[in-house]
């Protein structure tokens, strides 16, 4: 494909050739899926069938499957991986009373539906669809198709677009694209794969919208200090990389879609089927004691003179975490709703003991430093040999935060005599650093940290099985209820400790 840029009112594509044609099929069948319809326009000979053709052989994955015009049939239905396929071709229509003879919207509604001469029958075209108008310059004898988005397709277009767009920018636009499997966030991944093999990492993470206010006017992103772009990524990976630390390295980025392609760092991660690897583990301990004893500056730069500032990590954020297992936990997994003077109880006691970890010295804290998140380099070296992703929600917090993260991982059983040894190594690179390190400090913000932490993904967990319809996380509940009660036995938690014994006497208990 070539020469191809937006243009009101859709994007343009010039198709000079057959292999044109069949990159903007695949392009297309890229976006689709099931319950979509494509409607493809134009005159006799602009080249309908041979883009439905284009899109058929994509979706089917098969490049020399048979697809010919459905004039007379009207209806041709073919099996793909993404579920029927049905190429349709109005043209021998006289209204649109007769596709519910032929069965139409039940086949289209099962599947995904490419129509040709669309305008025959426009009355039973859905709201939601992508619009396809072909054109032949006789002059040129090139073809063109202008694309549009009707309905919840406007936005996926202009996304297709914008990601065309870049991959063309960064000379990736002939790389073969396959999804990656996500976890809790909303972010979606690709990974890259050129014909020389060269691979990269596609993020997609468009602006997150506001959601509905839930303190003073503000949601709870804004409160929890939760990144709403790829700014931050950008400013954290830059400042990372400044450190000789491993983030990915950036390709290319279209900010304001959301957009950004990074090296791909690879598979292996710190865990073996046995859990934590003792060695990496280390080495991602070593990191932050090496990061923790670094002055950091609080302001990074994006680019084109655009900064970001690193927010604090505040009583606030700290404490509306904290109140999601009220919000999710108590009533979704316990079966109780906390009392009034529950509920301001359990807040004036966390805000009385979070207290002495904001005004503790600050520091990057990554908030996903654990195994999701880190991935092993072995051809590198020293703590260089541990990958990084997923730090744009960094802010400026306590040292031991991210230690508990890693140390107390809510996905993976981190051994008792591991944790200790390796809060040890943290300790010790520390004091070697700064002999005026205080190590009973450590470990009493390390148990504050760890309950904060624990009480507040109990409640995300919740949150993901009861809003989210992903039950797989209450699996994780009963290693994080166990982490919480150890943490609450330090003595800084001696009074938290009795809260949860009288409103949730399993979960101080669970150690």
């Amino acid at each position: 494909m070539s020469n191809v840029e937006p243009q009101a009112p859709g994007w343009v594509v010039d198709l000079p050739n057959e292999e044109a044609t069949v990159a903007l099929g695949a392009l297309i069948a890229e976006e689709l899926r099931r319950g979509d319809l494509v409607a493809l326009s134009g005159e006799l000979g602009a080249g309908k069938t041979a883009l439905a053709r284009a899109v058929v052989r994509a979706l089917a994955e098969d490049p020399d499957l048979e697809v010919p015009s459905p004039t007379f049939t009207i209806l041709q239905t073919y099996d793909a991986p993404a579920g029927p396929v049905v190429h349709a071709d109005f043209y021998r229509l006289s209204s649109a009373d007769e596709l519910a003879e032929i069965g139409f919207a039940e086949a289209a509604d099962a599947g995904i539906a490419l129509v040709e001469w669309p305008e025959r029958a426009a009355a039973a075209l859905p709201p939601t669809r992508l619009e396809v108008r072909l054109a032949l310059d006789a002059a040129t004898g090139h073809r063109s198709a202008t694309l549009a988005g009707h309905g919840a397709f406007a936005p996926r277009l202009a996304r297709a677009q914008a990601i065309h767009g870049l991959l063309t920018r960064s000379g990736w636009l002939d790389a073969e694209r396959a999804p990656l499997a996500g976890d809790a966030s909303s972010r979606a991944y690709e990974r890259l794969v050129r014909p020389s093999g060269a691979q990269a990492i596609l993020m997609i993470s468009p602006r997150r919208p506001d959601g509905p206010p839930v303190r003073r006017g503000k949601p709870y992103s804004a409160i929890a200090k939760l990144a709403e772009s790829v700014h931050a990524f950008v400013a954290m990976d830059r400042g990372l990389r400044a450190l000789d630390l491993s983030a990915p390295r950036l390709y290319g980025e279209d900010l304001a879609a959301g957009l950004l392609l990074l090296e791909d760092l690879g598979n292996e991660g710190v865990l073996d089927a046995d859990g934590p690897i003792p060695e990496r583990y280390a080495e991602a301990t070593r990191l932050l004691a090496r990061l923790h004893a670094t002055q950091l500056p609080n302001i990074l730069p994006v680019g084109d003179g655009e900064d970001h500032v690193l927010p604090s990590y505040d009583l606030e954020a700290f404490q509306i975490e904290a109140e999601l297992l009220l919000d999710w936990y108590m009533p979704h997994v316990a079966g109780q709703q906390p009392s009034g003077s529950a509920r301001a109880e359990f807040v004036n006691l966390w805000l009385e003991t979070l207290a002495e970890l904001v005004e503790a010295p600050t520091t990057w804290t990554l908030r996903d430093y654990h195994s999701p998140n880190l991935l092993w380099l072995p051809e590198r070296e020293g703590i260089q040999r541990i990958g990084l992703l997923d730090f744009q929600d960094a802010v400026l917090g306590p040292p031991a935060y991210d230690v508990v993260s890693l140390l107390q991982d809510a996905r993976t059983t981190v051994p008792g005599d591991l944790e200790l040894k390796l809060l040890g190594l943290y300790a010790r690179e520390r004091k070697g650093a700064d002999p005026a390190f205080d190590m009973a400090a450590l470990a009493r913000a390390y148990a504050i940290a760890g309950a904060q932490r624990a009480t507040k993904i109990l409640g995300i967990f919740a949150r993901l099985d009861r809003r989210d319809g992903k039950p797989q996380y209450l699996a994780h509940l009963p290693r994080i209820e166990r982490q919480l009660a150890r943490n609450l036995a330090h003595p800084a938690l001696t009074r938290l400790k009795s809260w949860y014994e009288t409103h949730l006497p399993g979960l101080a208990a669970a150690a």
